[in-house]
């Protein structure tokens, strides 16, 4: 934790939060933002299905692979430089974007989008444990998790508006304005949280003994299936929202908002429940009640399909449930994530972050086209990637018991 960090943000902890919550919400509306304007986009430039399902597996696959650098890079540069170049970054390839004359344009602009939009998710985490002790991280956490989750409720319904009225590119040009808009807030007000003596030497066998050992540790890999993965459970409803919510529920296009409003208020609901449980129980019991959860609606979402067609008077309740869950326990996860190393934060934020994006992407490329027509698909599915999550953490939980047991008081 820096020595001065009280010094070096005066406004108000939530209006951190806030800024770094804008700085995640980066990468989910680089997705959910374009996604309405799939059937426009396809239509201007002659693209097939497979080839639109490029411009995001691009995306997806892009943003995991640089995820492994922004954290390690901000260990040796700092913080606010790495949010700075990744911001502009990815403003000069939503510009790209905007521009694009033909399918390969945009799939190529779309992949450097996702090389830049980790940035800020990846540095924002390491800012919050830099500043703050482990129960005060939490809560900024918790608070960043629900500014942050509202960021996929908004994009669709901005994406599908701008499509619309104003035509697909300028969903890109909205996302150039974005970047700007950040760039300068982020050089204004984003702290430097990392002081330089305590900055890693950016030479390469450094560099890879880091990687090394974060890769190699059993507790580090099963503490990022635990929080990353089971993210997936709600994500792949979400990549496959146009199939689930139009030709499974019957929805039409100006009433999938309300998928999105339960499933973020369920986020928002639990981001809230983990910041007021903070320092108030172990961090494993909080992790236990958020798998509980998941666990359960998982598994009524599973039998309600079995047992009934379809319906949306049913369908979206334990989705947003499932939310609540995650959102409840993933702060918790973090943290403990991040205090395995504390000399390596950035490293391990970046680490964590691949995991749970190469998860995000392998369901988006694989396992959603397979099972989005169907509903009991998507339940069986949802139900095996929380438990991915789950059999890690609960096999963590017996080879390392006190992991979790206590508070951190890691500096």
């Amino acid at each position: 934790m820096h020595s001065d960090a009280e010094h070096l943000w005066r406004a108000p902890r939530w209006a951190l939060a806030i800024l770094l919550a804008l700085l995640g919400m980066v990468g989910p509306f680089a997705i959910d933002t374009y996604l309405p304007a799939f059937p426009a986009i396809a239509g201007a430039l002659q693209a097939t299905p497979v080839q639109m399902q490029q411009t995001l597996s691009a995306y997806l696959f892009a943003f995991a692979f640089m995820t492994l650098f922004h954290g390690s890079l901000s260990d040796s540069f700092g913080r606010r430089p790495v949010v700075l170049w990744g911001l502009a970054v990815f403003t000069l390839a939503s510009l790209g974007c905007a521009l694009s004359k033909s399918i390969g344009q945009l799939v190529a602009f779309r992949a450097l989008q996702g090389l830049s939009a980790g940035a800020g998710i990846v540095v924002s985490r390491a800012v919050i444990r830099d500043m703050f002790p482990p129960t005060q991280a939490q809560r900024v956490m918790a608070q960043v998790t629900i500014f942050f989750g509202v960021a996929p409720a908004i994009a669709p319904i901005v994406g599908g508006w701008l499509s619309v009225h104003l035509g697909w590119h300028s969903v890109f040009w909205f996302l150039t304005g974005v970047g700007v808009l950040l760039w300068v807030a982020n050089w204004r007000l984003l702290p430097e949280s990392l002081p330089a003596h305590k900055r890693q030497p950016i030479h390469m066998g450094h560099l890879l003994r880091g990687y090394w050992e974060l890769g190699t540790s059993p507790r580090f890999i099963l503490l990022a299936l635990a929080s990353g993965v089971p993210f997936n459970g709600m994500f792949l409803y979400v990549l496959s929202a146009p199939a689930f919510l139009g030709e499974l529920l019957g929805l039409g296009p100006t009433e999938f908002f309300w998928f999105f409003v339960i499933n973020i208020a369920g986020i928002m609901g639990g981001a809230w429940a983990s910041g007021r449980l903070a320092g108030r129980i172990p961090p494993k019991r909080q992790i236990r009640h958020g798998f509980v959860i998941m666990l359960a609606m998982a598994l009524l979402n599973l039998g309600a399909n079995l047992a009934l067609a379809p319906h949306v008077s049913w369908a979206l309740w334990p989705i947003g449930i499932f939310s609540f869950g995650w959102a409840l326990m993933v702060p918790v996860v973090t943290l403990l994530v991040l205090d395995l190393y504390p000399q390596r934060r950035g490293m391990a934020s970046s680490l964590q972050a691949f995991v749970g994006a190469t998860a995000n992407g392998l369901v988006a490329g694989v396992v959603a086209p397979l099972v989005m027509h169907s509903a009991l698909a998507l339940a069986a599915a949802s139900l095996l990637l929380m438990l991915v999550g789950l059999v890690s953490w609960i096999y963590l939980h017996h080879r390392w018991p006190d992991i979790g047991r206590h508070t951190m008081h890691v500096g």
